[in-house]
């Protein structure tokens, strides 16, 4: 479920100031081991809170129905880090998977570099063949 050509709207769970836990949608690319996101603003709350906690969840809804009934479900707990830069290239990569192969994003001239998340997986669970 979690393949290259499966991304998709994804809730990112992590606390905030008072450690509180917040939710954000967000857009996620598989690298290799590891789940990346892009934004384009990098004072967003959702970064201050990883610079603070970096620990991090992301479920993936899938659309396989498993019995009894249950959806399939992946949750991804990880570690995320900080990288400069590089953001813009990553929304145009994720926006083809989302929007459309033609489809310009960020929809803007000389977009801000921006930051790209990225998450180390320390483990998985759900619904799915993925869970034990």
């Amino acid at each position: 479920m979690c393949a290259a050509d499966e991304q998709g709207d994804l809730p990112e769970t992590h606390r905030d100031r008072l450690g509180n836990v917040s939710v954000t949608c967000v857009w996620v690319a598989v690298d290799g081991d590891d789940l990346r996101t892009a934004q384009l603003n990098p004072r967003q709350r959702k970064l201050e809170n990883i610079h603070r906690h970096p620990r991090v969840t992301v479920s993936f809804e899938g659309s396989e129905i498993r019995p009894p009934g249950l959806r399939e479900y992946l949750v991804v707990h990880g570690r995320a880090t900080i990288e400069e830069g590089g953001a813009p290239e990553l929304l145009q990569e994720l926006a083809r998977v989302h929007l459309g192969r033609d489809v310009r994003f960020p929809p803007m001239d000389d977009p801000p570099p921006g930051v790209r998340t990225r998450i180390a997986v320390e483990r998985v669970d759900g619904i799915g063949p993925w869970a034990s």
